[in-house]
This record gives structure tokens, sequence and C-alpha cells, in this order.
């Protein structure tokens, strides 16, 4: 009570330094950083500390949002990280199919390129055409290339695409060539089937998706999924190519032929270029031939040597008579065969003594 009566609790207007002192004062405490910061970088020391000794505090502030941005993050990188390793996992089973699969064409392809090598090339060469007119319909399946005549072009050649037999040239112009399709109603194939061997005719069904293989028995050897390759007759194709793959077989107990039908392997309703092909008849491989039971085409160096000729009866009598001096055989060579012929000289003739005539009876 007596230092509030006196006073004492209140400031008193003379103690603290004057606003000029003051002002003094902050002014040389601030030249003497600047001096201290430009000759000793104290101020850059300084505020290395307090930053080190605020870290902790603003690392303490921002954890809580930084933690869960890191777990939302670790979650969704191991959701992908387990996605791609399903992914992975997925292509590395396929490769390894694919793998086996190469091997096997590997080893299959070297021994085709030592067949192909041992024999010579059936086909001398091909040309690509382009398809400028189609017809497509249940009676006609006919297109129109641009290439004719001038270009080597021959009726009845073989025309392909990349997948198999498309058909052979019908009717050929200077400049373009009308082919008929293996599924022309008219068009008929003789083809076998590539696991049993059976031989058998492939007649167009009016349809560019199938054909039909009317000739084959109700007992006859025949799957869904036979390949038909061409079988070398004809005089056309070649053995071996693909023709088509067959996908209905209906056998009826009381029919004496089974109805089996194929789709092709040739792109017949999607072409747009198809391939001319030239076969060597000089190949074993080339197709042959044949005008009225003889072969027009073939190759004379594998055609059959003459028969020898028979030696004559005296040869093989093969003595003289007696008494009659010997004669050097000759030897005669006849279609690489060596003939011995014996010289017989004819045996002399016997005197013969003529007969007195009787005396007439007196």
């Amino acid at each position: 009570m007596a230092g509030f009566a006196t006073g004492a609790g209140r400031p008193l207007q003379g103690r603290g330094g004057s606003p000029g002192f003051r002002f003094a004062l902050y002014a040389i405490l601030s030249i003497a950083f600047m001096v201290l910061d430009q000759r000793f970088d104290w101020l850059e020391r300084a505020h290395s500390v307090m930053q080190a000794a605020t870290y902790p505090i603003e690392l303490a502030v921002s954890s809580p949002v930084a933690a869960w941005h890191w777990v939302r993050s670790s979650f969704a990188t191991r959701d992908s990280l387990e996605a791609e390793n399903r992914l992975l996992r997925t292509q590395l089973r396929d490769l390894e199919v694919r793998s086996m699969r190469y091997d096997a064409l590997a080893q299959q392809n070297a021994a085709l390129i030592g067949l192909r090598e041992s024999l010579p090339p059936v086909a001398s060469r091909w040309l690509p055409a382009e398809i400028v007119n189609i017809q497509l319909d249940s009676l006609r399946q006919r297109v129109l290339i641009d290439r004719g005549a001038v270009n080597g072009v021959t009726a009845s050649q073989a025309v392909l695409d990349d997948h198999g037999v498309v058909g052979q040239t019908m009717h050929v112009g200077p400049w373009s060539a009308q082919v008929i399709l293996i599924t022309d109603p008219e068009h008929a194939l003789p083809v076998s089937i590539a696991r049993t061997g059976l031989r058998t005719i492939a007649v167009g069904a009016g349809d560019s998706t199938s054909l039909g293989l009317p000739y084959l028995p109700a007992n006859a050897d025949v799957r869904v999924g036979d390949v038909l390759v061409t079988s070398g007759l004809g005089g056309v194709f070649p053995p071996g190519y693909p023709v088509a793959r067959i996908t209905e077989v209906h056998k009826d107990a009381v029919q004496p032929l089974a109805h089996v039908r194929a789709a092709p392997f040739a792109h017949i309703d999607t072409d747009s270029e198809v391939m001319l092909v030239w076969f060597r008849h000089d190949s074993p491989a080339a197709p042959l031939s044949e005008h009225n039971g003889e072969l027009t085409t073939g190759d004379r160096n594998i055609q059959p040597l003459p028969a020898p000729a028979k030696p004559t009866p005296a040869a093989q009598a093969g003595t003289a008579p007696k008494g009659a001096p010997a004669t050097p055989p000759a030897a005669k060579k006849t279609g690489g065969t060596t003939v011995t012929k014996t010289a017989v000289k004819p045996a002399a003739a016997k005197p013969t003594t003529a007969k007195k005539p009787e005396k007439p009876p007196t």
C-alpha cells in the first residue's frame, strides 16, 4: 500500500535510453554484423546453426503428411509391381513355349534345307500379279489378273498365295489372264490327305470358303482337321502344296460315299495379289502331264536304257563240228552289252554214188 501510495509501481519518465541512443546502438550492431559477415561469413554460419536447430521441428511437423503419402505410394507401387510381375511371368511362359517350337522348326528347316540342296529346285521363277476383277458367285468363282502372254503366262499355270493353292490360269490374253479358282464348281484338283496319303479329288462347291470331296468312300480314313495337299497328278501342281483343311465329315451306313467338306487355306475372298509360278520339268518333284497314256514331259537322263540284243542261235550253241577249224569269236557291242558270236563253218557235203540201171526182163 505504501508503495502504491508513493507511485513505486509506475514507470518513471526518465528511465531507459533515448530514441537517438537506441538508433545509434542498433546502427553500430548492424555495421558490426555486416563486417563480420563480409569477412568471416558469420551470418551464414549462424543461419546454418539455426537451420540445424529448427530441422527437427520442421520434420516433426511434416512427418504425418509425408508418412501418409509414403504409405499410399508404397501400396500403389506394390500393386503395380505385382501386376507387372504377373505379366512378365505370362510372357516368360509364352516365350518358353515359342522357343521350344522354334527349336523344332529350326531342326525341320535344317532337314528341309538339306533336302532342297540335294534335289534341284522345282520352281524356276515366280511373278506377282494383282487382282483387278473378281467374280464370286455360286456358279463362277474366277478372278482377272494384270499379267498376260507378254509376261510369259500360259494356260493351266499354277496360281498361289502366301497360304496355299488359289487356282490356275484359264484364258490368257496379251496383258491379262483369267484364273479359275479351286472353289469354282467346274474345277477339280487332285489332292491327297497328308496324314494317310489317301488320294482323291477336291471339287469346288461354289463358295469361296469350302471345297467338296465327293469321291471318298464311307469307310475312308478321314478325320476333321486333316490337311489336304496337292498329289502331283494332273500336270499342274507339284506334290505337297497346301490346299485345304477338312472341317466336316458325315458318314451314313446306307450311303456308299462320305459327305466331306474342307476349308481352303488360300484367302480367296480377301486376296489382292497372287503369285504365278513356273516349275522346272527336269525336277523329280515337277508335275508331269500325259496325253493318250504317254508322258509329254520328263527328264531324258532318267529314262530307261534300251534292252540289249538277244544272242543268235549259233552263239547259243557254242560248239563247232568235229574236224572244223577253230575260228576266233567276233565280239560286238550292242547297247552297252558285249555279245559274242561264234563263226560256224558249214560241214562238207558227202559224195554220192550213182546206181547202175537194172536190165529189163526178157
